[in-house]
């Protein structure tokens, strides 16, 4: 037996990403002992050609997404009825799904994600808060945990003042997490992309109804979507997108995690390569422990996956035991422990312990569709661009952390409601040198293959639809999920306002392209064309192209009654010992970018296990 399973710990979390690193770190810091179980190995220590690189450098996200080393790709569906799925061509039906990418790694799904860092807004805490009588969830107390992780580097001045005992920015500043912004366009050395970028945004200010407004607007805030400066409110118009990086390097929870563990190795271990299979539970109901396989690409998820059965063990703990695997993930454990729809859990002859309907249900994501242009030239910033360590725009990023490679591809960034009576902007939009037209098999290829197009890529914030499910295919803990988000008319947004309001956001965006695609600086629209025009055909192409990567929700917190599967405090109902803390606690889908809601939960969780 080794070593950290000979005794128990005070506490076992499973999953390192967003959610479970933090709250892992968290921990350990005020004096727990705990055991982390990750499926997977360290993305940066791993044996391919490709790392570190693919991890470390913001620009091959991309590839970071398809790398073996680190990647689980999941076969989801948008929607049950076969033929209309087919009309999806990122749609296989000989793997019976739509790629959806997920990191197995140190850090989870931030070990391969864009690295956007924006918070969420004050209305997704305040309607937990409103759900479950707990104020602690109010907005004005998660801001907290927002300034508690977060270490700003891309407001200088507020900085500067800040030190002062002046700070209405909103912005944390003495966290464990490096934010940046993307690299100015100035850096990237392309003056077509500076005259984009510039022509963009004189053509949105020149079309708004209080252009003045607007100017002010920005002069107040500079285009940063995470300040709050003079008593909040939701950020709206033309913005940067800030980063989860340092030095323009990937950063996120494998980084607090490995620091936290070289000043308290003996407080906290870390077990790579450990599936879990189940939750334990002792004579008295409580959770124990966690059962584990121990070996690499065991999951079937995996690309390549291992033809063996990996070794059975298992971990104790005299505390509790938190899952943190993500909204595909958690749900599947709970249900491999007994915890779950009866009636599904006896079909695949798992003995019931909580009849819980909740779990994998209530499942959301974002909805996402890309306009595709051909510029008339190609980006200069990409003419010696082979996204592999060594080639010269590698060298600019290595040498100085400057060139293309420095982002992770957001230039700029768009926030506006689609309706006037939208309460939020449900509406974030934004400008990519690169073709992206969604995940499938070879998406990052694409990408190097075409370095003249611009993609505006539409984010559906908000989104009314309730209706997606994870399911067990069978008891085997190594088969993935059975995972449908149910699209559209197939969902529970009978009025149809998620498809309206992606339909408009496609029309203005085309209003922001038009003027260059008149002066030539854009040669073609390529993707949907010229030729779709009406409602009808632009709704239709939505429906068949759109996609999404923030996958929540699927163990809300909230009363059994409504769906929930936890209280506001994380802890399972039904059980003792057991909580969950990761993106699928949310009842509906937070702001633009999961990421940052994720890490404030995990902060938020840390308060709430050790309070007395």
């Amino acid at each position: 037996m080794p070593i950290f399973e000979s005794q128990p710990w005070d506490t076992i979390i499973v999953g390192t990403g967003a959610g479970g690193g933090t709250l892992a770190a968290r921990l350990v810091e005020a004096g727990q002992r705990v055991c982390v179980l990750e499926a997977g190995g360290d993305p940066r220590l791993e044996r391919d050609l490709r790392l570190p690189d693919d991890y470390d450098v913001p620009g091959f996200h991309a590839f970071a997404c398809e790398n073996e080393a680190m990647a689980w790709n999941f076969q989801v569906r948008h929607y049950a009825d076969e033929a209309r799925q087919l009309r999806d061509p990122k749609y296989s039906a000989a793997r019976q799904g739509v790629l959806y990418p997920r990191a197995a790694g140190l850090g989870g799904c931030t070990a391969h994600n864009a690295m956007i860092f924006m918070r969420p807004h004050d209305s997704d805490w305040n309607h937990i808060a409103d759900l479950t009588g707990d104020a602690s969830w109010h907005a004005k107390n998660m801001q907290r945990y927002f300034a508690r992780l977060e270490s700003c580097q891309h407001r200088p001045v507020w900085r500067a003042l800040q030190r002062l005992g002046l700070d209405p920015s909103g912005h944390g500043w003495h966290g464990w997490l490096h934010t940046e912004r993307s690299v100015p366009p100035e850096a990237l050395g392309d003056a077509q992309l500076v005259n984009l970028l510039a022509r963009t945004a004189r053509h949105f200010t020149h079309g708004l109804p209080t252009p003045l407004r607007s100017l002010l607007r920005w002069l107040r805030v500079r285009g940063d979507p995470n300040a709050r400066p003079w008593g909040g409110g939701s950020f709206e118009g033309l913005c940067y997108t800030p980063m989860s990086t340092a030095r323009h390097s990937r950063m996120g929870a494998r980084e607090r995690l490995l620091q936290v563990r070289d000043k308290h190795p003996d407080r906290l271990h870390i077990e790579l390569h450990a599936l879990a299979t189940r939750v334990l539970f002792n004579a008295e109901g409580a959770a124990c422990g966690v059962e584990y396989l121990k070996g690499q690409r065991l999951y079937h998820a995996h690309p390549a996956p291992n033809a063996a059965a990996g070794q059975l063990r298992q971990v104790k703990s005299t505390g509790e035991v938190i899952l943190c695997g993500g909204a595909f993930n958690t749900p599947q454990l709970l249900m491999l422990s007994g915890i779950g729809p009866a009636a599904a859990l006896q079909a695949h002859g798992i003995p019931v312990r909580v009849d819980l309907p909740g779990v994998g249900r209530n499942l959301q994501d974002r909805y996402e569709v890309a306009l595709t242009h051909r510029m008339r030239q190609p980006w200069q910033g990409l003419k010696e661009a082979r996204f592999v360590r060594g080639d010269p725009v590698w060298e600019r990023w290595k040498n100085d952390r400057s060139g293309m490679y420095a982002a992770s591809g957001a230039m700029l960034g768009l926030i506006e409601k689609s309706s006037p009576d939208q309460p939020e902007p449900d509406i974030f939009c934004m400008a990519l040198p690169a073709r992206f037209e969604g995940y499938e098999p070879g998406f990052s290829e694409r990408i190097r293959q075409h370095s003249d197009r611009l993609t505006w890529a539409i984010l559906k914030a908000h989104t009314a639809n309730r209706a997606g499910t994870v399911t067990l295919r069978s008891a085997n803990p190594l088969e993935p999920p059975l995972v449908n988000f149910r699209y559209f008319e197939e969902g529970s947004d009978a009025a149809g306002t998620d498809l309206q309001a992606v339909v408009q956001a496609i029309r203005a965006v085309r209003r922001l392209t038009a003027p260059l695609l008149a002066s030539g600086l854009i040669a073609e629209e390529c993707t949907p064309g010229p030729e779709v025009q009406t409602d009808a055909a632009l709704a239709d192409f939505v429906r068949s192209t759109a996609w999404g990567h923030h996958a929540s929700c699927s163990c809300p917190i909230g009363p059994v009654a409504d769906g929930g599967v936890l209280d506001s405090a994380f802890r399972v109902h039904g059980t003792r010992g057991l909580r969950v803390v990761d993106a699928s606690v949310f009842p509906r889908i937070p702001g633009f970018f999961i990421a940052a809601a994720v890490y404030m939960v995990g902060e938020k969780a840390a308060d709430a296990i050790l309070k007395p």
